[in-house]
Order: C-alpha cells, then sequence, then structure tokens
C-alpha cells in the first residue's frame, strides 16, 4: 500500500469517524492503537506508552517464532533493562500476516507473497534465534529438547507455538497429515489438485482457492448450476469467523460475474449457531437469508471422496427416549447418521489442535492445549511457564487481535514472577473478528468473556460498514507488520 492509498483510506475512516462525533485520533486512543506511528502521524516512541524498564533477570525461552512469539519477544526487549531471551521456531518465515490469507484467497490481495515475510528482518534486537523444533518438554528441569538433539535450560518458559491443521482427521485427506498455516503446503496442493477442494487455512492453498474459486465461478457464468460447500469442524479453530467469512467472499465474486443464479452455497456447520455472540449470530442470520446463503448445523466433515466430489458429513441431533415416571421426564437420546453431499467446490476448514509433541508433553492437557490462567495466562501447574495464542486453553478468541491484548498482559506477570511479584495484569478475553460480508463490506465483532458485543469505538458492531473494509483491507496488515511485532502496538 503506497501513501497515497494510505491518505485516501484515512480520508474515508475520517469522514466516517466525524459522523459519529470522533476524530480518528480519538477513535485510535480508544481503540488503543496509538502505537503504530503510521496512525496518527506521531513517532511510534511518543506514541507508545513506555514501558517501566525492569531489572529483572532470568533465561528466557520462547517455543515459536510467529506474532505471538515475535511481539512477546520484543516487548520484553523494551521493558528488561538485561533481557536474556532465545526464540526456537522452525520456519524461516514464520513472520506471516495470515488474516490476509481470506484476501488472497478472494482475489483482493493479488499474491501470497504479500503475507510472507523473512523472520529475521523482524527478530528483535539481541534476540537469539534457532532454527529448530521443540519435541520434548521436561518443566521440572526446566529443560526442552530439541530435534537436533540439543538440550536447552531456561528459568522462564513462553509457548507460542500456534495450532496444527489436523487433515488427518478427515477420512481421504490422510496423506495430508498435519500441516500449518505457514509452511510447506506441497501435500495439501497434491491431494486437493484441480478437484475443487480448497482451505483458506494454509497460506500456499489460499492462493490455490483463489484459482479453485475462479473456475467455480466460470462454470456458473457458462450456465452451470453448481454448487459450493463450506466447513466448520468439531473443534476449536483459529479465527472462527472464517468458514463465513469466505462464504460471503465467494458470493460477493459470483455476483461480480453475475452468475450467483447458477450457485447454491451452503455451511455445514459442526456448531449449533452461526456466531457464539448471540448478537453477531443474529446479524449474520439476516444477511445469509437476504444473499439466499444457506445453513445447516450440527454437521462435522468426516469424509472427503475427491474423484465422486462428494463430502461425508456425520449429522447429530438429540430425540426424546422413554419416559421416566419417578423424574417426570423424558431420556434425551442421541443420534447421528453420514449423509453424501455432493459439491463442485468445497472449502475445508480442517480439525485443529495444538501440535502433538507440545499437547501430549508434561506441559500440555488431556484436550493437547495448554492449560493456562484464562485471566493471567501462567499454567496452572508450572508457574515459570506461560503460553498465549492459539494454543493457550483460552476459551475465547485465536486471533491476532486476541494475541494484541494477550502479549501485554503475559509480559506484565511474567516480569512479576521474575521479580516475586503478585501477578495483577489479567486478560479479558477481548476478541476481534473482522468479518468480511461483502467486497468493501466488514462488520467488525468485538466481544469478551461477557459473551456480548464490545465495541471499543462507539458505531453499531451488527452493521456491515465500508470504514471496516478500509481498516481490515489496508490498515491491520501495517499495524501487525510494525506496530505489535515492535512489541508496542
Amino acid at each position: 500500500m503506497n501513501k497515497d492509498e494510505l491518505r485516501k483510506a484515512f480520508e474515508i475512516i475520517d469522514s466516517e469517524l466525524k459522523k459519529s462525533g470522533i476524530s480518528r485520533r480519538e477513535a485510535f486512543k480508544l481503540a488503543g492503537l496509538g502505537s503504530a506511528a503510521l496512525l496518527t502521524g506521531g513517532t511510534q516512541a511518543s506514541a507508545s506508552t513506555a514501558a517501566k524498564a525492569s531489572e529483572a533477570k532470568g533465561k528466557i525461552l520462547i517455543i515459536g517464532g510467529g506474532l505471538a512469539g515475535i511481539s512477546t519477544a520484543a516487548r520484553l526487549v523494551n521493558t528488561l533493562s538485561d533481557p536474556d531471551i532465545t526464540i526456537v521456531e522452525p520456519n524461516p518465515k514464520s513472520v506471516s500476516y495470515q488474516p490476509g490469507t481470506t484476501l488472497v484467497a478472494s482475489g483482493i490481495y493479488k499474491s501470497k507473497d504479500e503475507l510472507l515475510f523473512e523472520t529475521k528482518d523482524y527478530l528483535p534486537n539481541g534476540v537469539t534465534f534457532i532454527k529448530d523444533k521443540a519435541v520434548d518438554f521436561n518443566p521440572e528441569a526446566n529443560k526442552v529438547t530439541l530435534a537436533s538433539g540439543d538440550v536447552l535450560s531456561y528459568d522462564f518458559l513462553i509457548v507460542a507455538a500456534g495450532v496444527t491443521l489436523d487433515f488427518a482427521a478427515i477420512k481421504g485427506l490422510e496423506e495430508i497429515g498435519d500441516a500449518y498455516s505457514a509452511g510447506d503446503a506441497s501435500k495439501i496442493l497434491k491431494v486437493f489438485g484441480d478437484s475443487g477442494v480448497t482451505s483458506v487455512y494454509n497460506i500456499d492453498s489460499s492462493a490455490h482457492m483463489w484459482e479453485q474459486t475462479q473456475k467455480f465461478i466460470q462454470k456458473a457464468k457458462d450456465g452451470q448450476k453448481v454448487k459450493g460447500v463450506f466447513t466448520a469442524p468439531n473443534t476449536p479453530i483459529k479465527c472462527g469467523g472464517a468458514p463465513k467469512k469466505v462464504m460471503y467472499l465467494t458470493n460477493a465474486r459470483l455476483n461480480e460475474a453475475k452468475a450467483r443464479a447458477n450457485a447454491e452455497l451452503t455451511l455445514y456447520d459442526n456448531n449449533d449457531k452461526l456466531f457464539s455472540v448471540k448478537e453477531f449470530a443474529d446479524a449474520i442470520e439476516k444477511q445469509f437469508i437476504a444473499r439466499d446463503m444457506k445453513w445447516n448445523f450440527q454437521h462435522n466433515l468426516v469424509e472427503v471422496d475427491i474423484a465422486k466430489k462428494v463430502a461425508i458429513f456425520n449429522k447429530f441431533w438429540e430425540e426424546e427416549g422413554a419416559y421416566d415416571k419417578d423424574l417426570e421426564e423424558y431420556d434425551i437420546v442421541k443420534k447421528s447418521q453420514n449423509i453424501e453431499v455432493p459439491f463442485d467446490f468445497l472449502h475445508i476448514t480442517p480439525p485443529q489442535k495444538a501440535p502433538d509433541e507440545i499437547g501430549k508433553s508434561e506441559i500440555g492437557s488431556e484436550k493437547g492445549w495448554i492449560p493456562v490462567n484464562k485471566e493471567t495466562l501462567q499454567h496452572v501447574k508450572y508457574k515459570n511457564v506461560f503460553a498465549l495464542g492459539d494454543i493457550a486453553a483460552v476459551p475465547l478468541g485465536k486471533t491476532g487481535g486476541t494475541v494484541r491484548k494477550q502479549y501485554k498482559v503475559l509480559v506484565e506477570n511474567l516480569i512479576a514472577v521474575m521479580e516475586g511479584k503478585e501477578l495483577t495484569a489479567r486478560f479479558d478475553g477481548y476478541t476481534v473478528c473482522p468479518v468480511l460480508t461483502d467486497i468493501g463490506k466488514v462488520m467488525l465483532a468485538e466481544f469478551d468473556w461477557t459473551s456480548k458485543p464490545t465495541p471499543i469505538i462507539p458505531l453499531d458492531p451488527t452493521q456491515e460498514r465500508w470504514i471496516w473494509w478500509i481498516l481490515k483491507v489496508y490498515i491491520l496488515k501495517p499495524m501487525t507488520m510494525y506496530g505489535m511485532l515492535s512489541g508496542r502496538a
């Protein structure tokens, strides 16, 4: 994005905010975005809240060099007077702008290269980077073993390793195995081929998705009656709005091509609602109805027959069973059956889990995620271990917007532990999900532990707005790359 485009984007933002009686500076102050100098025109130093320097000492090991890991390291560097920080990360391009995959998959960003960066270019000064993978954890001895066989000791451990895309859990996709959002997609692309099967959850496969989307649209434009199927699995996922975002944007591109009448678009969701917050769920339902987009709840994708272009879902429900005279109520019987759904275009949101070497380790849990106090982000058993981002067992929000709040809480609490003080910082569950509902329209869903809308800027959060499109497409990426990754935004 060049300076002229950025200036024009701000002019639109200023115009929209003026209608609500607030300035851009006031709005970004409310949103806590003042630390990104490019948003306000000030210097990064003056815009940020100066962190109080700490003399605390200790060897800090961070597992994971993505957005969460690098941002946390940067803030520690900004806060500690003499930091000793090591990051372990196998991917030299682990720093990526993953929220942009929906924009690549819909042809708004022209290349996947807009999302990929060299991690070394964002590594904070003085931080040691080890290109390797952590494969074994011994929290009793404060040691981590790497794939190379090297053993690292630590005083404090931060886990920010993200999630694994568990394609192997779906029959017919076992060959893919485990995959990652920013990583090798060769197996994904080999299995998907030119079948119309896609996924926005990997950067390379998001580019493949745009290719498949265009072919799907062309079929509809040529007069064929086509079916687009979109899935959401039975596990927590990063960016819970993504399965709907790609459906919205496919709908928009079909409308652009004047081919929408020939396409049926249906979401098959394991959940029983369109969004976890009622107000946003109600708004999405109205939007779906207005766009003639269909949905089915309590359907989990269990198999894909790529050759036959059929998706198999486990449909499940409850029925009344026998009547219990003593309790004066009916037993509840759980039932299920597999159903076959033909498709011309299939977007798969894969089941997701913590990497096995972490989730099944001593610092993991029965469900695989890293068990932390949801407010302090401190491990429930090991007090010198913290976790944040997608891998943490926190009830809400596996999004970049969540990390932007979490990493500040984590750093403050980690330093408190290093200094022998009480943990006072609290994560309030804040989550933000820009739901792209059309080309040029976004509903900005913000909420916290209350499961109620918590808009930071006083605009009706259930309304689709052009201003949030500008924020999503033009502002969030530089704010992330130059704000969060500096540890200041």
